[in-house]
C-alpha cells in the first residue's frame, strides 16, 4: 500500500522546475529564485538554497546617508540582504502567501514588512508615516518600488485589491494595508466614535484613505507592529 509512503509524500511535494524565470511560485508560501547574479530579499527570508550563493547583509551606507537615517528610524523591518552567485534559492515568511508582480517601467508601495524580494534593476526608497509613528506602536513605513523588474510581495492569507477612482475612494486599516500604487498618496483619517465599535477604550481609529486613481491591497489580517528596540 503506497498511500502515506515516504516515497508517495516525496512525490507530492519535492521541487519542480516550472520554466517560469528567476521568480518562481514554488508553492503559494515559498518562492524560488533561479538566481544567476544578485537579489535582494528580506532578512531573514532564507529557508534553503542550493549552489553557489553567497549572503550579505545590506550596508551602512550602501545606499546613502538619507537612506540611513531613515532607516534607523523604521528599526529593523526593513532591513534587506543581498544573495550573489548562482544556484536556487528559496525564500518564505512565515507561512504568508506571496504574489509576485513584474513591473514595467511602473512604480508600486509595498509596507515594509510584507516585501519579500526585488531585482537589483528596482530602485526603492523607504518612506516612513511620520504623522501616525505615534499612534501606532512602531509607526508606519513603507517602501517604493520604481523600474523594471521582478518583485515579491507577501500578504496572510489571499489578498484582495480594491481599485480607487476619483469619485470613490478607498478607506482601510493600516494594519491590513499591503500595498498601493505608486500614483497614489494615502491621507490619514481619524474616527473618535469608530473606536468604541472596537471595543478600544483608547486612541483613535485611524484609517488610510486613497484618492485618484489606482489600486490599493489589502489583506485579511491586521499585522501587529513594534517599536524598535533602543
Amino acid at each position: 500500500m503506497s498511500r502515506y509512503s515516504i516515497e508517495e509524500f516525496v512525490n507530492n511535494t519535492k521541487q519542480q522546475d516550472k520554466g517560469e524565470g528567476l521568480f518562481e511560485l514554488e508553492t503559494p508560501r515559498m518562492l524560488e529564485i533561479n538566481l544567476n547574479g544578485q537579489v535582494w530579499s528580506k532578512a531573514g527570508a532564507m529557508v534553503s538554497y542550493r549552489g553557489q550563493i553567497k549572503f550579505e547583509r545590506e550596508g551602512v551606507l550602501e545606499h546613502g546617508i538619507g537612506k540611513m537615517f531613515k532607516k534607523a528610524l523604521t528599526g529593523e523591518g526593513a532591513s534587506l540582504m543581498k544573495a550573489n552567485g548562482n544556484g536556487k534559492l528559496y525564500l518564505a515568511d512565515q507561512g504568508k502567501k506571496i504574489s509576485i508582480l513584474h513591473l514595467q517601467n511602473e512604480a508600486i508601495f509595498v509596507n515594509g514588512n510584507d516585501l519579500l524580494a526585488f531585482e537589483p534593476s528596482i530602485s526603492w526608497d523607504i518612506k516612513l508615516m511620520r504623522r501616525v509613528a505615534g499612534m501606532l506602536s512602531g509607526g508606519l513605513f513603507n517602501v517604493r518600488l520604481e523600474g523594471t523588474g521582478m518583485v515579491a510581495i507577501t500578504s496572510h492569507y489571499e489578498p484582495l485589491t480594491l481599485l480607487v477612482s476619483p469619485d470613490n475612494p478607498v478607506y482601510t486599516d493600516p494594519n491590513a494595508t499591503v500595498a498601493w500604487s505608486g500614483n497614489l498618496q494615502p491621507e490619514f483619517v481619524t474616527d473618535i466614535s469608530f473606536k468604541t465599535f472596537l471595543g478600544r477604550g483608547s486612541g483613535e481609529s485611524i484609517q488610510m484613505k486613497f484618492s485618484g486613481e489606482g489600486f490599493v491591497v489589502v489583506q485579511p489580517f491586521e499585522e501587529v507592529y513594534y517599536a524598535p528596540q533602543s
